[in-house]
């Protein structure tokens, strides 16, 4: 078992604000005691400890044979785009707050760490959105929105399926979405929650005045064209939540989805798949964290928050 583990090196991918260091020494240690290795991005340096080496992008993407990522659902996404269609297989840990697609919580990464050391774990595979836009491309593996920027009007667009036009859309938003990403901004408009199981891509106006007015689910084989009419306002494209830069009038976006693009280490799928449905169930309800916490019984709750005794 040992033997899967020496001399194998392990990439960390941190988030780019909160405190990461304890964490990585967890994952930078237990290297150490099993003969392998751990290296970070140079743009991570100063949120790494010091024994952590820093290597460039390429050297990363050349050497490691699977990467933890250190963070929120976020990371989690840029570490998948950073690795997309090598192979490299992502472990989650969650710093943040929900994690719909990390898995891990700190105190659980040692157990998982012996886990992988034994080969006993799964890989969950994730499809991408691949976007062609006017002088470049992107990759997102939760969604490409084209959005409404305040003051430079709607969002008027054509779509088309596999080469037939559709209809168009009129509305604040367009939200391209994975089955993963079908729970963030698509499901927040409206759109369905899509298996991850399944190979779809959804297509979801937000604010529809008029045009399309609910979603539609797509194969994965089919490519997406959005025609920006003459009419339309200036919006902004984002990929997984990050402003790739605005459209004019008349640009035209393709989407490809592409199967097998990200790998996710998953520990206990089953057990991850209810924890995120409970948390789906969670934001429908009409009450702040704080407001819930109140729901649960006295003496849970002063468990859950030391700090109430």
């Amino acid at each position: 078992m040992e033997q899967g583990v020496r001399g194998r090196r392990l990439g960390l991918v941190v988030h780019p604000v909160r405190d990461t260091a304890a964490t990585a020494a967890v994952v930078a240690g237990w290297a150490r005691e099993h003969e392998g290795h751990v290296v970070g991005l140079q743009r991570d340096a100063g949120r790494l400890p010091e024994d952590v080496p820093t290597v460039t992008e390429a050297e990363f993407l050349r050497t490691v044979d699977a990467v933890v990522s250190l963070g929120g659902d976020g990371t989690m996404l840029g570490a998948l785009r950073l690795v997309v269609g090598r192979g490299i297989p992502v472990l989650g840990v969650n710093l943040g707050h929900l994690g719909f697609l990390v898995e891990l919580e700190p105190r659980e990464l040692p157990a998982a760490l012996e886990r992988i050391a034994r080969k006993d774990f799964t890989v969950e595979p994730h499809l991408c959105l691949r976007t062609g836009l006017p002088g470049r491309e992107a990759v997102a593996f939760n969604d490409v929105a084209i959005a409404r920027v305040p003051g430079r009007g709607t969002v008027s667009a054509a779509l088309s399926v596999a080469g037939q036009r559709i209809g168009y859309l009129r509305c604040d938003a367009v939200v391209l979405s994975t089955p993963s990403g079908s729970t963030a901004y698509s499901y927040a408009a409206g759109g369905p929650v899509v298996s991850p199981g399944a190979d779809t891509l959804v297509v979801t106006p937000v604010a529809p005045m008029s045009g399309i007015s609910r979603s539609i689910v797509l194969g994965v084989d089919e490519p997406v064209r959005l025609e920006l009419m003459e009419s339309s306002g200036t919006p902004a494209v984002e990929v997984d939540g990050i402003d790739a830069g605005p459209l004019a009038p008349g640009s035209v976006v393709d989407v490809v989805a592409e199967r097998d693009a990200g790998h996710v280490i998953r520990m206990d799928p089953g057990g991850h798949g209810r924890r995120s449905r409970v948390k789906l169930s969670l934001l429908d309800l009409p009450l702040l964290p704080d407001e819930m916490l109140e729901l649960v019984p006295e003496q849970l709750r002063r468990k859950l928050t030391p700090q109430a005794r």
